[in-house]
């Protein structure tokens, strides 16, 4: 399951009480947090319903072999 890092760009001050709710849920604390969550349809969820609040990335899985050009080439 691929990873999804959560940082928090925008103050939520003048935002409704249940946007500042779903920061809080997410584990976001103070401007410029970082969290990581696994992608999840309630994760999106909650993102999209902050989207103008917080930057997204989404991270590689670790357990997916990386595709890398030459790793197939057998020496």
């Amino acid at each position: 399951m691929s990873k999804l890092k959560i940082t928090y760009r925008k103050s939520a001050i003048g935002y409704s009480h249940d946007q500042k709710a779903t920061i809080r849920s997410l584990g976001l604390r103070r401007l410029n947090s970082v969290v990581v969550h696994d992608d999840t349809p309630t994760i999106r969820g909650m993102i999209f319903k902050v989207r103008h609040l917080v930057s997204v990335e989404e991270l590689p899985d670790r357990d997916a072999p990386a595709d890398h050009p030459g790793d197939d080439m057998k020496r």
